[in-house]
């Protein structure tokens, strides 16, 4: 057990992430031993202790899930945390560990693009699919009969927030299970287990890991048998993280609490200056005080991400401003520490309009990435 968890509640969360799985000191050992590269295990005799074969464990994945469960659940004995080749892998890890033929799962409408291709699938294989958007706890409508809840909250890219303690309490009521992909949250934001969720998912591909380098996934969950089937289907697909991805997480994850807290105040610095911008509309930023999920927000939440979503009036106007930008890469995904944007209707799998841009702030300068967005939004009016 690492300093983080034995002195849960008398460190902060900066403390935390440094010393987040880290083995007991050794002398002359490195404080973060290098990653593992093995495909068997040296097994004499009878098979016991933790590593024989390489799809199943690898003692460099066992001190990264170790860190995810001390961010994610800190203090709690009973969370366990299994990494992933990606967050897509750990997502189907617990909607196809988790669901059978007759079961009913209810999904956000307004969720990550590839969720309706995992619906698909799930309802070639007999399992009812509903859904229903983000915002306004829609979801609450549909849950009876359900078998599991699937909550993205802030959502995106549209960035809608819902109660997930109301949700999680109205999903356990009925017997279902709950999830939540905290991916745009992170721990350092949200945690779900507290709120009542019985898995929070995340892509650690994103500001987890930070620096656009990694694909990477997680589950951490709190129930020992629901985890097992998790760890099952795993164990079944072979999507596992290689030992120098883990490792890469694991070393990132010491900057965690300094890139949130950078990327957070200059993302509400850039919504602040957007929303001065009368070409600016459906502008969305959950740290906003007037932003529809802020009240919500404020409630379960710690820090808003860094993410920000806006629309300018047309894609020919959202091209020329993408265009325009000098620190800002024109690139999906997000969390990462240069900033990127897109326009995400290129894609064809959100219902955005044209004009519609969603923004992650990297760890730029506040003064300078801010006055790059107001000379874009000029030079791209002319």
């Amino acid at each position: 057990m690492s300093d983080a968890t034995n002195n849960e509640g008398r460190v902060g969360d900066g403390t935390r992430a440094v010393r987040a799985g880290l083995p007991e000191p050794a002398k002359n050992e490195p404080t973060l031993p290098g990653p593992v590269f093995a495909a068997h295990f040296h097994l004499p005799g009878e098979v016991s202790g933790p590593y024989a074969y390489g799809r199943d464990d690898n003692p460099t994945w066992t001190l990264l899930e170790r860190a995810v469960s001390e961010l994610e659940a800190p203090g709690r004995e009973d969370a366990e945390t299994l990494v992933f080749a990606s967050g897509m892998a750990a997502i189907s890890a617990v909607l196809f560990s988790q669901l059978r033929a007759g079961d009913a799962v209810v999904l956000p409408s307004d969720g990550y693009q590839v969720l309706p291709l995992v619906g698909a699938q799930l309802e070639a294989y007999g399992v009812e699919v509903r859904t229903a958007p983000t915002g306004g706890d829609a979801q609450l409508e549909v849950l009876d009969g359900a078998r599991l809840l699937w909550i993205e909250s802030p959502s995106n890219p549209g960035l809608d927030v819902c109660d997930i303690r109301r949700l999680a309490g109205a999903a356990h009521a009925r017997g279902a299970l709950v999830a939540v992909d905290n991916t745009l949250a992170t721990p350092l934001g949200q945690r779900p287990l507290e709120l009542g969720a019985d898995f929070s998912v995340a892509s650690g591909t994103k500001q987890l890991t930070g620096h656009g380098d990694v694909l990477l996934g997680y589950v951490t969950g709190r129930d020992p048998e629901a985890m097992a089937a998790v760890r099952r289907w795993r164990k079944i697909v072979g999507a596992i993280s290689g030992p120098m991805e883990a490792w890469l997480a694991h070393r990132s994850v010491a900057t965690l609490q300094l890139r949130v807290d950078r990327q957070n105040a200059t993302a509400l610095a850039v919504a602040e200056a957007l929303r001065q911008r009368p070409e600016v509309s459906d502008l969305r930023y959950p740290g906003l005080p007037d932003d529809p999920s802020h009240k919500i927000a404020a409630q379960q939440m710690r820090r808003y991400g860094s993410v920000v979503s806006f629309t300018l009036p047309t894609r020919t106007r959202a091209e020329r401003f993408l265009a325009a930008l000098r620190l800002v890469e024109d690139a999906t995904s997000f969390g990462g520490v240069r900033s990127t944007a897109e326009r995400r209707r290129r894609w064809g799998g959100d219902a955005v309009s044209e004009g519609f841009i969603r923004m992650s702030v990297g760890a730029e300068d506040p003064e300078d990435l801010v006055a790059d967005v107001l000379r874009a939004l000029d030079e791209s009016a002319e």
